[in-house]
């Protein structure tokens, strides 16, 4: 067992740095569901990121937080979070959280990463791999590239999500 799993820890004990370079410490969403999305600007499923901004304007006045993250692990990422910012921003102008490019495989895999990899044994394999972090801590369902956001599956488990916060 590592030392990662040892800690007792739960995904609201990670933090990222977003593409503006603020710290974001998932603490401030304690008791609250997380949708977790790792992300790529040049990948297949990036058109992905118009239907995570429509879940989160349908969800907005909820406690449901989505964070993505950007990864070039698949090698499908800009290194610049500029050309990361006119994706997101210009192309498809999110308003959710969206972080600097964090690695989500191998040995330098972000520590939630390898976290979500050690307790539940659920890495992503591709991009656009999605976490629904419950709010009890307890619960980490993931949801493969082709789930699409607005699918009747993520939803309804969204929906469960919230309803036992």
């Amino acid at each position: 067992m590592s030392l990662l799993a040892k800690e007792n820890l739960s995904v609201y004990d990670f933090k990222f740095v977003d593409i503006d370079n603020n710290n974001i410490e998932l603490t401030q969403f304690e008791g609250k569901p997380i949708l977790l999305v790792n992300t790529a600007s040049r990948c297949g499923f990036t058109s992905q990121y118009e239907s995570l901004q429509n879940l989160f304007l349908n969800y907005r006045n909820t406690t449901l937080t989505i964070v993505a993250t950007t990864s070039n692990s698949f090698k499908q990422e800009y290194s610049s979070t500029e050309e990361i910012k006119k994706i997101c921003l210009v192309n498809y102008d999110v308003g959710f959280i969206v972080a600097s490019p964090v690695s989500v495989t191998g040995d330098d895999a972000h520590p939630l990463y390898q976290w979500i990899n050690e307790e539940y044994g659920k890495r992503p394999k591709w991009n656009f791999y999605k976490y629904l972090v419950s709010a009890d801590r307890k619960t980490v369902t993931r949801f493969n590239s082709k789930t699409k956001p607005q699918s009747e599956k993520l939803r309804k488990a969204i929906e469960t999500a919230l309803a036992t916060q």
